[in-house]
């Protein structure tokens, strides 16, 4: 019966996060290691086979409803893929505790960025320099992925957010993103032969189905209501993953 848990399990992992814009393989990450008690380079290369079909689904989803913003998206991706290979190739040699707290202090800053946006920035303009900002989040996603396994979505969608985007078109935007780092990511983690397939496909099937659902139940939700609550939440959601990756 342990498939149908994993089968819920990414059902449930692959619906939240694709409408959020992340690519779950952080969930995953912490789902394998801490519940299942993977390795951690089994659970890094099980939760990016994870989560890469389920973000080429629900970014086609998206792509059919006209959300993704492919310029900034690509602006994204021109740094996110290259900063996933160094990543990959630089991951063996970097300590996991300084590697622990790089990534927990973009992710907190990231947050707070949110927030400000949010509560304090009254609604504006593009940002100036725009293209790179863009670059900036893309290369600090590449880098994620590259290095731990993880899908990179913190960085993305909260630069999105940052960079003037709303929660939808953020959302779909940052799944489009993924799908590129996801991809690369994975094919480096594939070489290593270290995918647990009994616990990563059913997983994967799950995810697919969620992420089937994602698009379609954004479309039947309110935008303004949507930004409202969303975007404070993914605030202190990136705030509390940096924390608690600390502690």
């Amino acid at each position: 019966m342990m498939w149908a848990v994993f089968l819920i399990i990414g059902f449930l992992v692959g619906l939240l996060v694709l409408s959020t814009g992340g690519g779950g393989a952080a969930i995953y990450l912490g789902l394998l290691t801490s519940v299942f008690g993977l390795a951690p380079a089994v659970a890094a290369s099980t939760s990016l086979f994870t989560a890469f079909p389920s973000l080429v689904v629900g970014a086609y989803g998206h792509y059919r409803t006209g959300q993704i913003h492919f310029k900034v998206g690509n602006q994204m991706l021109l740094t996110a893929i290259p900063a996933t290979v160094v990543g990959a190739l630089l991951a063996p040699y970097i300590p996991n505790d300084i590697y622990t707290w790089i990534v927990a202090l973009i992710l907190a800053g990231l947050g707070v960025q949110v927030l400000i946006k949010r509560f304090i920035m009254t609604k504006a303009k593009a940002p100036r320099h725009q293209s790179a900002q863009a670059a900036i989040y893309g290369m600090l996603s590449g880098i994620m992925v590259g290095v731990a396994g993880l899908s990179g979505g913190g960085p993305i969608i909260a630069g999105l957010l940052v960079l003037g985007l709303d929660m939808l078109p953020a959302a779909a935007t940052s799944s489009y993103v993924l799908v590129g780092t996801s991809l690369v990511g994975l094919l480096f983690h594939l070489s290593a032969n270290n995918i647990d397939w009994q616990v990563g496909i059913w997983l994967m099937i799950g995810a697919v189905l969620g992420a089937l659902c994602a698009p379609r139940l954004l479309m039947h939700v309110d935008p303004a209501k949507l930004n409202y609550y969303l975007k404070p939440f993914m605030g202190v959601l990136l705030i509390f993953m940096g924390v608690r990756m600390l502690f």
